[in-house]
């Protein structure tokens, strides 16, 4: 009995002490961004509560708007110039991630559904094509993508980007809600089918419904992956402009361009990270559920 209470013991802290390592970066990025740029560049992050009057909403108000700022460059020149704006990334980033959230799920459910519950030729081995595309990495079909892309004028388009999103999102979103998908018990399926009811009716009307939390344990990992991605917006939106740049290349850009201005560069992280937190909130009770479907059966 003791022993057991001092391993827990021993765990907790060990669990506390990697949570307070792992969080004492994030809270430094926080504080600097409410710092004036003097105060940031001045000194560290952890003596700005002996002096508040440093701390500023200004930086969130530059980076959202566009205000102007003046900053110091590589050689010591004062510069005049305009902070980037995250609010068009914001929309932009928007505007990306939420076909390529939707359209992959609806995809990957009729498909998870056709695997576990329709008997047709090929069924297995198409099963284990999508499998075995689960360790093919995307990085080695972005240029034959980006060709075909070129061809058909697909390149530098919202389209081609919820496309490329969706094919990569696929095999894991097929996986993930077959293994929950399968362990619906079957009598329900039959009842509807005595009902009269079809296959794309127990699929609308039972399958969805009950199979909420493998959808939004995905629609987690879909958001955050698409929401977070540089390489894939570098490549399949380059050449269309700052109009569809998302918050990673505004970020990217801010980081080349302004790299001293750490006040802004922080206050732009931040709010980039505002929706991913939300969903990942809203959306929290049903993860575990989702990432155990199927884990257990009988």
């Amino acid at each position: 009995m003791k022993t057991s209470i001092v391993s827990r013991t021993l765990i907790t802290i060990a669990l506390m002490v990697v949570c307070l390592i792992w969080t004492v970066p994030t809270v430094g990025i926080l504080v600097t961004s409410f710092r004036t740029a003097d105060a940031a560049s001045s000194t560290g992050w952890w003596k700005s509560f002996a002096t508040p009057e440093a701390f500023t909403l200004d930086n969130y108000v530059q980076v959202l708007g566009g205000q102007r700022f003046t900053i110091a460059d590589a050689e010591g020149n004062t510069i005049t110039t305009r902070g980037a704006t995250m609010t068009s990334a914001f929309l932009s980033s928007i505007t990306v991630t939420l076909p390529s959230v939707v359209i992959p799920i609806f995809i990957a459910a009729a498909a998870a559904y056709g695997f576990a519950w329709l008997k047709f030729p090929g069924r297995k081995i198409m099963f284990a094509i999508i499998i075995a595309l689960l360790v093919v990495p995307l990085q080695i079909s972005l240029i034959p993508i980006l060709r075909d892309y070129q061809k058909v004028g697909l390149n530098g388009t919202w389209l081609g980007i919820w496309l490329a999103h969706t094919g990569f999102g696929l095999p894991l979103a097929t996986y993930m809600l077959f293994n929950y998908i399968s362990t619906v018990p079957r009598s329900i399926l039959e009842s509807a089918f005595i009902d009269g009811a079809s296959h794309f009716t127990c699929f609308s009307r039972l399958i969805l419904p009950l199979s909420v939390p493998a959808l939004a344990s995905f629609a987690i990992f879909q958001f955050i992956w698409v929401w977070n991605d540089l390489l894939i917006a570098l490549v399949f939106l380059s050449g269309a402009g700052q109009t569809m740049e998302v918050v990673t290349v505004r970020l990217m850009n801010m980081a080349g361009t302004w790299g001293s201005a750490w006040h802004l560069l922080t206050a732009g992280a931040f709010v980039s990270m505002i929706l991913p937190l939300t969903v990942f909130l809203a959306l929290q009770r049903y993860f575990v559920r989702g990432l155990l479907a199927g884990s257990v059966k009988g």
